[in-house]
């Protein structure tokens, strides 16, 4: 089956609000990445670019120019910028018509759903394209309510929450999840964005779509499916914005249906203001895991750090500096991995050692 995809990011690759695209080219169950559209960043590897580590993902200037360099034509455009706005503007439209006019089917992970709108609909019927909608909720009558389920699984589970939005939770949980497995566990992962889904995850729901009422027991009846499923070890689940975020609901309805048993929070330390909010201060470390803890009546039990404008010294230094002052274990899980995470894990869980 042809999964080959370009992902749609112009001007915005390795920023927050690229993190869709980010995240596919660090990892992609669903679909192979076979290039990255951003205009600004043309003939670079995108994984190098990204991480310092060449993948393989070329970056080209626009459509035409990544049709006429890969051998085959991608199955998928994947519209990879997330921002806050969600709307496309009438150049960026142009761009996805285009994708349609090609016969490429259309991956959207914005607020705005293109099955909604007259216009992509004939286009894609007159092309016979599929076009696919990840933060579409399902209808109300599919929508589940908070039941209290979530008290019946005797397994651990562990949500990967922040102190902003894009500081890499999912990445974090992706990582984590694969670590847990190399040591023989059975993981399943719980995904609550759009780029987790397109990324692939099994079991999940775009959080951030979903109706107040609703957004608790859509995320209880994720992990409930999970585990009714594959009866696994642990659960891990991705972690959306922050609970102290002015503007998002979606960490108190991650920690209400979820219920944690241990949280583990990322942190990007460079980081002066919140992301889209430049008037607003970062919370501070310490403000955060107090909120969650008091919050979620459960434990944080490490630290992660996102290490954007970091040298490698100083996230040296920070680990350093958050396990002296937090007595908590403290990695950057893209430059050391989740040995510490995973030893942690353990330590808080030992049954798991039984697995």
């Amino acid at each position: 089956m042809n999964t080959k995809a370009i992902v749609y990011c112009d001007n915005q690759f390795g920023k927050m609000d690229g993190k869709i695209t980010n995240g596919l080219v660090r990892y992609s169950k669903k679909y192979e990445i076979v290039g990255i559209i951003d205009s600004s960043k043309v003939g670079m590897d995108a994984g190098e670019y990204l991480d310092g580590i060449k993948n393989g993902i070329p970056i080209f200037h626009d459509l035409d120019d990544a049709i006429e360099r890969l051998e085959e034509r991608p199955k998928y455009f994947i519209y990879g910028v997330a921002p806050l706005e969600a709307f496309l503007t009438k150049e960026q439209r142009k761009i996805v018509f285009k994708a349609i006019e090609k016969g490429m089917d259309i991956v959207n992970g914005l607020h705005e759903f293109f099955t909604e709108d007259e216009e992509f609909m004939r286009k894609a019927k007159k092309y016979g394209v599929k076009i696919y909608d990840i933060r579409k909720p399902p209808a109300k009558k599919d929508l589940h309510l908070f039941s209290g389920r979530i008290f019946k699984v005797n397994i651990p589970i562990v949500t990967i929450l922040g102190t902003d939005s894009a500081v890499g939770k999912r990445t974090t949980s992706v990582l984590l999840t694969e670590a847990l497995k190399k040591e023989g566990l059975n993981v399943a992962f719980v995904a609550t964005g759009q780029t987790g889904l397109i990324q692939g995850a099994k079991y999940g729901i775009a959080i951030d779509a979903i109706i107040e009422e609703f957004m608790t027991g859509e995320i209880e009846n994720a992990v409930m499916e999970a585990y009714n499923t594959e009866y696994p070890d642990i659960i891990i689940v991705e972690g959306q914005g922050a609970l102290s975020h002015p503007a998002y609901l979606s960490s108190c309805a991650i920690i209400r249906g979820a219920r944690p048993q241990a949280i583990i929070v990322q942190h990007p330390p460079k980081r002066k203001n919140i992301g889209d909010f430049s008037y607003m201060p970062m919370p501070t470390l310490e403000s955060e895991i107090e909120l969650l803890e008091v919050f979620s009546r459960s434990k944080v039990i490490a630290i992660t750090l996102n290490h954007e404008d970091m040298t490698d010294e100083e996230i040296e230094e920070t680990i350093i500096e958050y396990e002296k002052k937090f007595q908590l274990p403290t990695t950057d899980t893209l430059k050391y991995g989740c040995e510490k995470l995973v030893k942690k894990i353990f330590k808080v869980f030992p049954e798991l050692l039984k697995k």
